[in-house]
Parts: structure tokens; sequence; C-alpha cells
């Protein structure tokens, strides 16, 4: 059986550098985002024939300077292209350099996204994160309330939200390095991606913490509440591993073959579920030994 909670210090330094880090980093770049949370416009439009190459949709487009630009193809003959400004006469221009590519170019709608309408998607973007993992603590708390000893059932939920909130800042830390290094934009799919890494990482955390349960009935009169932990990471940890090891190959599988528009939405993924699996099995449970300690001295 291995010694995981017993090297729980070891475990907490590595996640302490790794979130200290994503947070210098976002305080210093940020994350770089896109029309979605700073306004913009998106054009789609149809061609006569197939879509030309993406190479020379970009290259005839250069030349009018678009900032945050994004082509996507839909079917063999549309296009919706993603750029920063919302002028009309930027508009007319993006449609007269497609045209250059096939004149007979239909430009079928234009939807302009304004910065009040960005702000507030941000701020219920966030609010989308902070409720749900709220939810999420308040639900492991009444999950767990038959289990109050040797710590109280609240204390799965601190450990879940522990575990939750160093998912998050890593990815948001790894996206900051993205947005600066490679030029990485977020949009709505990254806080679609956010809440997946939310709900995948409590079903891991909740997975152990089941088998914490159902061997505190069984073994609570004969062993200590640390060995019972640890017994329950090893019952568990071969399950966790595989599971994550499933999901990790299709989402590599993906972010290769899955093109461009997927790409960034998949990396958060493949990111937060390498994480989300770590904090599941090193964190969220070794936080219920922590908190029993702590409770054990002050008693």
């Amino acid at each position: 059986m291995l010694n995981i909670i017993q090297k729980r210090k070891y475990f907490y330094t590595v996640s302490l550098v790794f979130c200290i880090l994503s947070v210098i980093a976002f305080g210093m770049w940020g994350l770089n985002t896109g029309i979605d949370f700073k306004g913009g416009t998106l054009l789609e439009v149809e061609f006569s024939d197939r879509v030309p190459e993406k190479k020379n949709i970009e290259t005839a487009l250069a030349i009018v300077e678009l900032k945050s630009l994004s082509i996507q193809q839909t079917g063999e003959k549309g296009l919706i292209i993603r750029y920063l400004a919302s002028e009309e006469s930027t508009n007319e221009k993006v449609v007269e350099k497609l045209k250059n590519l096939d004149s007979s170019v239909l430009q079928k709608r234009v939807d302009f996204v304004g910065a009040a309408v960005s702000k507030q998607l941000t701020e219920k973007a966030v609010q989308a994160v902070m409720v749900a993992t709220i939810a999420i603590a308040l639900f492991i708390a009444w999950s767990f309330r038959k289990v109050s000893r040797p710590v109280p059932s609240w204390q799965y939920g601190l450990g879940a939200i522990i575990a939750l909130v160093h998912d998050i800042i890593i990815v948001i830390g790894v996206f900051s390095v993205l947005g600066k290094y490679v030029g990485t934009e977020v949009g709505v799919p990254f806080i679609a991606a956010l809440l997946t890494i939310l709900g995948y990482s409590i079903n891991d955390t909740i997975v152990v913490y089941d088998r914490t349960r159902e061997n505190l009935l069984r073994y609570g009169a004969k062993e200590g509440f640390e060995s019972i932990v640890n017994r329950s990471l090893n019952e568990t940890l071969t399950r966790s591993v595989n599971t994550s090891m499933t999901v990790i190959l299709v989402l590599l599988a993906i972010t290769v073959f899955g093109g461009e528009s997927m790409r960034y939405f998949t990396i958060a993924l493949l990111v937060g579920v390498i994480v989300g699996t770590y904090s599941s099995i090193y964190i969220a449970s070794a936080m219920l030994v922590t908190n029993y300690k702590l409770l054990k001295r002050n008693s």
C-alpha cells in the first residue's frame, strides 16, 4: 500500500508552487480575451464554390490589419469570420478582399458584439464559475451529512472547494502563458471548459470521498482516520488513473486532429483533467487529514 497521505506536505508544496506561478502569470499578463469579452464583429459569408484555403483568406485579409482574427469554416461553402473591429467601413473592406478570392461571395449576416454586452458576459462567466463551485461544495456537505466523525461533513465540501480552486487557478495560469507567448485567445468555449473541468474534478473527488465514507463505517473502530483515508486513496487510485488516461487520450486525439476551432478548448480540458486528477488524489483527501489534525490539536 502506497503512503500517499503521509507525503501530503510534498504534494502541498508542488501545488502551492504551481498556483503561485499561475497567479503571477495572470497578474502580469492576464488572459488574452477574444471578441466574446472585448466586443467586435461576427461576419458570415458564403462562397459560390468551395471555401478557399485558410492561408489564402488570411493573406487576402492581412492588408485590413484585423485584430483577434478568427476564421471558421461552416460546411463546404460557408465561412464565419470574427475580429475586434466593429466599424461598417472595416466590414466593407473585409467583404471586398473576399471578393478578390470569389467575386460571387455572399454576405449572409453580420453581428456586432458591443462593449456593454461583453462586460455583462464577463460578469456572468465569473458568476457561473463561482456559483457552480459553491453549489458543488454545499451538495457534498449535504451528501456526507451522515459522516460527521471524526471530521464534520462540511469539511468534505471545503476540501473539494480547495481542490477546485487549485484546478481553476492552474488552468487560468497556463492560458495566461499561452496568451502571452502563443497569442491564444479565450472566449465562451473557455468558460465552458472551466465548468466541465469543475464537473470532472469533483466526480473524481467524490469517488475517493465515498470510499472514505465506506471505510469509516467498516474500519472506523480499528484504524486511525489518516490510515483510513490512505487506504481509500489506494483502493481508488487505479480507477482514477485509468479513467483519466482514457479521457486524456481522447482529448489528445481531438487536439491533434480536431481542427483549429476546437484546439484550445480541448487543451483547456486536457490541462484541467490532468490537474483535476492530481488534486482529487493528492489534495482534496489530504485536506481532510490536515483539518482533522488541526481539530484534534485544538480540542
